[in-house]
């Protein structure tokens, strides 16, 4: 018998959507009650990761399954080929072939990324942002799958699509986009204090880079590295950008986001086509086996970093990217990273993230391409020679003639796959198990606040205003107060001040440390800092002498002053600068020498927020036009207010009048309020050179981020 149809103007229609009930306990999808949805299940509190766990295969699988075909996390996305060189043998340390021969160039693909929003949100959210580089090695893909921060959230991947599911937009509404500004982001970390050290990482200066070229790659986890005697010792990678390390403001950010969603994707492409190839270190902290415990820090806690000043970084290679993708689907979308792609002489450490990660990253790929054969697709495909007897499924691309689909075997030619064992392929580090499987995790995790402390202590006082107008933000987004009074007593347990700023303007009580105490996921551990502050997590000061590719806009009119700024204009585009004509309009503008100068952009198809710092040339008439025109003078003051570096030419400082700078009438001797970064002269100190090198020494800090009552810049 035939079901009854549905009568689509019925009133009573059935409720076709399942409701779950509300149990009073957690459970598997098959009803199994948890009792424990915080650790994987592992051999001894410092062990690794047990596959028999269910309930994080569960949990995971799931997850990964979520999204088709884009990706759950890191949809967003750019990527580029180039080459890694090593400085010289690594024998000492690993037996991985490209780390031994400086002379030769291993091929790799770089995927930048934003984490949270989808492929279509913006290129310059508050995110952490995903740096995974493949290298096609000789003796397989080695992929080291990272951040731009050297944290994260969580310290076992069966927390992982909690995270996310708090983070992503909320799920009756799919709002926000690629925002951590929400209430279920901050209900979720609020309740588990081990996110705290990220959360400052992620309200800092790191979360919103000038460009994907200006910021640093973190290998995250704790690997080891084996040599050819089988010794290991503990390794952390790292990224150094040969261009240093920049930030955006973060009304700058907000602002780009609506004139180009592709700003990083688009630098980055532009660059590479204009052969200004971006260059990165890669370095490494080693920890000898037996040195561990010295260091009083887990080594396998993903929330934790080792400080460059307990160990040095030792730089080991170079990696330039010198060609964009032919196919953005074909390349930057079905490239298919993996942490589990090892060569001969890395391996893994017992992290319970990374364990995780491991089985995740290979589900969501299968999830994802559809098929197990997309290892098999040129992007994923290893350059050096390959051969298995796996067979058939979607997708695949080879035709394979062999008779035999097995190993043993005496009907093929089973033999020539037999290596020697010793010497030869992947060995697993050798390491004694000998513990009680349980879901715990080691009490040396339990310490949430040291390092969160560290950080804080160990930024500049203009970073630490950005963190707290960073929290306020997010937090102020927060509907539910009971929210953003958890978030901001979590935070009086990394410092009081920090804490009652954040609150000051929240609409909350001050901070009470001990009312974060009680509450689900918090533990605390009395650990006590090896240092006070550390330096390297520090942006100021990370200066490299390199700005090539920075983008000046010249703001002109009819009437402008060429002889005074020609020579500066000169001497930038020497220094690898590009000097882009910003006027009231397209075609050409009338110089007071009677000449014409081309225009790239006007005031309506561009903004500040696209240049890294401004020039503003003399001449009466060109200035009486700027300043009759609010979008010359909003652009001029909106670069100031973004702390970038700004030179004006006698009477082009009219526009910076509001802000109290001028030119005296005496055109050897110039009268101007000290401003870090804003250069200001006469056309005669213009015309001998004087001013070039002062301004590129402003453009060496990228940014004068300690400009005060920039709040009240009308802009």
């Amino acid at each position: 018998m035939s079901p009854p149809r549905l009568n689509v103007s019925d009133k009573k229609l059935p409720n076709l959507i399942v409701k779950y009930d509300k149990a009073s306990t957690l459970t598997t999808s098959q009803g199994v009650q948890i009792p424990d949805n915080h650790h994987s299940l592992r051999a001894g509190p410092r062990g690794p990761t047990l596959m028999e766990d269910f309930v994080l295969r569960e949990k995971l699988m799931h997850f990964d399954h979520e999204r088709i075909p884009e990706r759950v996390v890191h949809a967003r996305g750019a990527a580029a080929h180039g080459f890694f060189k090593v400085y010289k043998p690594l024998s000492q340390y690993t037996s991985a072939d490209f780390l031994q021969n400086p002379a030769v160039e291993t091929p790799v693909f770089v995927r930048f990324s934003t984490a949270v929003g989808s492929r279509g949100s913006a290129d310059t959210v508050r995110d952490v942002r995903g740096f995974a580089v493949k290298f096609y090695t000789q003796q397989g893909n080695y992929d080291l799958v990272g951040n731009n921060m050297p944290v994260y959230f969580i310290q076992d991947a069966i927390k992982f699509p909690d995270l996310m599911h708090a983070l992503k937009p909320e799920p009756h509404h799919e709002m926000p986009q690629a925002s951590s500004a929400h209430d279920t982001f901050w209900d979720f970390v609020s309740l588990m204090p081990e996110s705290t050290h990220m959360l400052m990482w992620l309200m800092s200066d790191r979360a919103i880079p000038r460009s994907y070229r200006m910021m640093e790659g973190f290998g995250v986890h704790t690997f080891r590295l084996v040599n050819p005697h089988g010794q290991t010792s503990f390794v952390k990678f790292h990224w150094k950008p040969k261009l240093g390390l920049h930030s955006m403001a973060w009304d700058e950010a907000q602002k780009v986001s609506g004139q180009d969603p592709d700003f990083h994707r688009r630098d980055l492409w532009e660059a590479i086509e204009s052969g200004h190839f971006p260059e990165w270190e890669l370095g490494v902290q080693l920890v000898e086996m037996g040195k561990v415990a010295e260091l009083g820090i887990d080594i396998l806690d993903a929330t934790k970093l080792i400080p460059e000043e307990l160990v040095p970084i030792l730089p080991i290679g170079r990696m330039v990217l010198n060609r964009n993708p032919d196919n953005f689907f074909a390349e930057t979308e079905q490239v298919a990273f993996n942490p589990g792609h090892l060569v001969p002489g890395i391996d893994f450490s017992n992290d319970p993230l990374l364990q995780g990660r491991l089985f995740s990253y290979a589900d969501s790929q299968l999830s994802r391409m559809g098929s197990p054969n997309f290892q098999a697709l040129p992007i994923n495909r290893p350059a050096c020679p390959m051969h298995h007897f796996q067979r058939d499924g979607l997708q695949q691309t080879s035709a394979r003639h062999e008779r035999v689909a097995y190993e043993p075997n005496t009907l093929g030619t089973g033999a020539e796959f037999r290596v020697d064992g010793s010497t030869q392929g992947f060995h697993s580090s050798p390491e004694a198990l000998v513990s009680l499987k349980s879901r715990q995790q080691s009490a040396s995790f339990d310490d949430h606040f040291s390092q969160p402390t560290l950080f804080w202590n160990s930024q500049s006082q203009a970073e630490k205003d950005h963190i707290v107008g960073a929290f306020r933000f997010d937090l102020s987004n927060v509907k539910t107060k009971e929210i953003r009074q958890r978030a901001v007593d979590n935070l009086a347990h990394v410092d009081m001040k920090l804490a009652t700023r954040v609150a000051a303007q929240l609409g909350i009580d001050l901070p009470d440390p001990a009312a974060a105490a009680g509450r689900l996921g918090y533990r605390h551990h009395e650990a006590k800092a090896a240092l006070q502050d550390a330096p390297s997590l520090s942006m100021m000061g990370r200066y490299k002498p390199d700005i090539s590719t920075r983008k000046i806009a010249v703001l002109v009119a009819d009437g402008m002053d060429m002889i005074s700024v020609k020579r500066v204009m000169q001497e930038l585009t020497d220094a690898g600068l590009q000097c882009k004509v910003v006027a009231p309009h397209l075609g050409h503008i009338g110089t007071a020498s009677g000449r014409t100068l081309a225009v790239d952009f006007t005031f309506s198809n561009t903004s500040s927020v696209m240049f890294d710092a401004i020039l503003l040339p003399g001449g009466e008439a060109c200035a009486d036009e700027l300043c009759r025109l609010g979008s010359a003078v909003h652009f001029a003051l909106e670069a100031y207010k973004h702390c970038k570096p700004i030179c004006a030419i006698n009477e082009g400082v009219r526009l910076l009048s509001s802000l109290g700078f001028s030119v005296s009438e005496q055109k050897d001797t110039a009268l101007t309020v000290p401003t870090p970064g804003v250069v200001i002269a006469d056309s005669q100190k213009a015309i001998e050179g004087q001013i070039s090198q002062e301004f590129i020494s402003a453009m060496l800090q990228h940014r004068h981020w300690d400009r005060v009552n920039l709040d009240s810049v009308p802009a």
